[in-house]
């Protein structure tokens, strides 16, 4: 059997190792050249394309110029986040405040 020529977005979320919606985020962003066929959204993605969207990755890697992964911002504690601040607690069988309990 011949190798397709595209790809689905859940093939390539599966070939890059991220979720279909990532993958979808990239064709949105046309970070990955897509195509889109019929009317419902079916997407699909030329073998060639996926290739040359990894070696350009490889290569912004290699150069440094691509995005390094944000790290979370610290928030220094207040005054409720001390270790030893009292925990309040909701008396048995009561919701807590502010939201509704499902019957």
């Amino acid at each position: 059997m011949p190798t397709p020529r595209f790809l689905t977005l859940d093939d390539v979320a599966e070939i890059l190792n991220v979720s279909w919606s990532q993958a979808y985020a990239l064709v949105r962003r046309r970070e990955l050249i897509a195509i889109q066929i019929g009317g419902r959204g079916q997407w699909r993605v030329e073998v060639d394309e996926l290739e040359r969207f990894i070696q350009q990755k490889y290569a912004e890697a290699r150069a440094g110029t691509a995005p390094l992964p944000e790290e979370p911002a610290e928030v220094p504690p207040g005054p409720d986040t001390r270790d030893d601040a009292p925990v309040e607690t909701a008396p048995a069988g009561t919701a807590p405040r502010g939201r509704r309990r499902s019957r």
